[in-house]
């Protein structure tokens, strides 16, 4: 059964043999044993259970939460000539009967709903009637209270399995689990111990990094402006801040959507579908945007304000390099923006016990951005990974920058904020040392303290960010609440008292992701050109990685082009000769 396995793989999507970890599930799921997959994002967990949907004799229900996502999911399987279909509340009533009579004709393999689907009897009735393979849940960590985005509706998966007229297999997936949400999931699905299959959580093509005490505006234009030609999502934490994100690089002239739970449905989906056809390059956006998304050309994603917590992080910074080509996953700290994560739960209506959770988990996260440690090998640890070897690729294993000695600068900051008695926040202080006319200023006397104009020569933003650095290396406490008053930590005392220096690296300067081979954006143009006439995203005809490699090895043929991986006889039959024609101009010289 796993030799027309690979055939499949091979005719639809253009590979000749299985990730890892890929092989052991299918391997379980066509014994008929419920299983488990926990693989990175881009691992390729889709496979897992496409494959054995087309080889079992009935439909397999793909459970998946957001319905934004179903059609784009629907749409790829369709181009790689795999039936397959989607019932959710975005449908009229007699287009959802007319697709159930699809389903019952045969004519279709998988069906993607969403859970809160089962709440209708009517459906319920009428899967009653079809012949249900195989479940495959998706985002399966969304079915544990422990889970970092639990949804009560997952929580009657179970009991719509049990009310299934033949018991299916079933295949619980996901991208982020710590153990304990592990046991949890497996426990609800009845999947035993063995069946759980984990390929360990690394991206071998991305590279972390933390940036902190820098200009974090200055830094995301320039970073934009080096890699005008990738496609990128920049995450903030409140849809006031992705509004401003949005209207500032609007106003430099870039080429940007924006999407938030503030805006319309209709307005979401227009801006989800501009990025993922590539009609728009970058995506401002809250954490409601593109869980499982499968654009898999994002080359880089910007974390704008720090995540509650690792799994979200990860979930997110994972949506870049879907397609295995070098991508980046930048975080730009700040301890402002802990504060609102603090207020977030605080306000939530969340139990206290699960509320104590969530601070726990910013902790880690926070944790994260203090680390000295490899960024990629914290991050396994976090998710129970054994694999400890530094990644050479994140800030902390190939940092090299210069560092300038900022002792006398931190001994003006520090004696300034004990002058004020340690009852300020940092605009304050640093207005007060850049000699700011403030009236606040004056009206409470600060003009008057000795430390008033030390720094007359930087700007307030300038001592602002150097105040962030020296919170962030924990000489400095922000105090919790809507304004942050700072505190000397006993860290700063040798400092003050010259006993010991402060050296910073110097700010680290955005950089170009890659270089391309000369063919490479014919290429790419044709993709966008065949897409379009085809009414689907570029991704979808080829992946850039399929596109580079295209440009390494030339192929003149058919047969040639089969040997591409990401092209089997499906895709090729539908774009290929277009494609050939154009390498075979550029080897020409035309």
């Amino acid at each position: 059964m796993l030799e027309k396995a690979r055939t499949i793989l091979q005719n639809h999507y253009g590979y000749d043999s299985f990730r890892k970890g890929q092989e052991e599930v299918i391997e379980r799921i066509l014994q008929r044993e419920h299983a488990m997959g926990i693989m990175p994002t881009g691992g390729g967990k889709s496979i897992c259970y496409q494959i054995p949907a087309l080889m079992f004799p009935g439909i397999t229900i793909v459970i998946s939460p957001l319905i934004s996502l179903m059609k784009d999911q629907v749409d790829e399987l369709n181009e790689v000539g795999i039936p397959a279909t989607y019932i959710n509340s975005a449908l009229e009533f007699d287009e959802v009967q007319q697709r159930l009579r699809a389903i019952r004709n045969g004519d279709i393999k998988l069906v993607y709903i969403a859970p809160e689907r089962f709440e209708s009897q009517m459906f319920m009735r009428a899967l009653n009637h079809l012949s249900v393979s195989l479940v495959a849940i998706d985002e399966a960590h969304c079915l544990s209270q422990w889970g970092h985005d639990f949804r009560p509706s997952y929580l009657t998966i179970p009991h719509f399995i049990e009310q299934l007229s033949s018991p299916p297999v079933v295949l619980a997936l996901t991208a982020t689990a710590t153990p304990q949400v592990t046991e949890d999931v497996c426990s609800s699905l009845n999947i035993p111990r063995e069946n759980h299959i984990q390929t360990g959580f690394a991206r071998e093509n991305l590279s972390f990094h933390v940036l902190k005490g820098q200009d974090k505006e200055a830094y995301l234009l320039d970073y934009i402006e080096k890699n005008k030609d990738q496609s990128g999502i920049i995450y903030a934490t409140t849809r006031k801040e992705v509004e401003r994100l949005y209207e500032k690089l609007d106003e430099k002239g870039i080429s940007v959507g924006k999407y938030h739970g503030g805006l319309t449905s209709i307005e979401r989906a227009a801006a989800q579908e501009d990025f993922v056809y590539d009609k728009t390059p970058i995506m401002v956006a809250t954490t409601a945007f593109g869980m499982g998304i499968n654009k898999s050309n994002v080359r880089y994603v910007i974390h704008y304000q720090i995540p509650r917590n690792i799994e979200t992080y990860y979930q997110e910074a994972g949506r870049a390099g879907r397609d295995g080509e070098k991508s980046e996953c930048i975080l730009l700290y700040s301890t402002q923006d802990i504060h609102i994560q603090h207020f977030l739960i605080e306000q939530s209506e969340m139990e206290e016990e699960r509320k104590q959770k969530e601070y726990q988990k910013l902790q880690q996260m926070v944790n994260y951005c203090h680390t000295e440690e490899c960024l990629q090998s914290y991050i396994l640890s976090y998710f129970g990974d054994s694999d400890e070897h530094d990644c050479q690729r994140c800030t902390n294993c190939t940092d090299e920058r210069e560092t300038e000695d900022v002792t006398k600068d931190a001994q003006m900051v520090f004696s300034c904020i004990k002058r004020m008695k340690e009852q300020y926040g940092k605009t304050l202080v640093a207005q007060v040392l850049s000699g700011s006319s403030n009236q606040k200023i004056r009206v409470k006397r600060l003009d008057q303290l000795s430390t008033y104009g030390l720094m007359r020569t930087r700007t307030v933003n300038d001592i602002s960010q150097l105040i962030d650095y020296f919170i962030a290396e924990q000489y400095i406490k922000a105090s919790e609440g809507t304004y942050p008053v700072l505190t000397l930590q006993e860290k700063a005392l040798p400092v003050l008292k010259g006993e010991t220096t402060i050296r910073k690296k110097r700010a680290k300067k955005a950089k170009q992701i890659a270089t391309y081979h000369p063919l490479f954006e014919a290429l790419r143009t044709l993709r966008k050109k065949l897409a379009d006439e085809a009414e689907v995203a570029p991704y979808m005809v080829f992946s850039d990685k399929t596109l580079n490699d295209l440009c390494t090895y030339l192929p003149e043929t058919k047969s040639e082009m089969l040997t591409i991986k990401g092209i089997g006889q499906h895709k090729f039959d539908a774009y290929g000769e277009p494609f050939l024609q154009r390498i075979r101009q550029f080897k020409d010289g035309a």
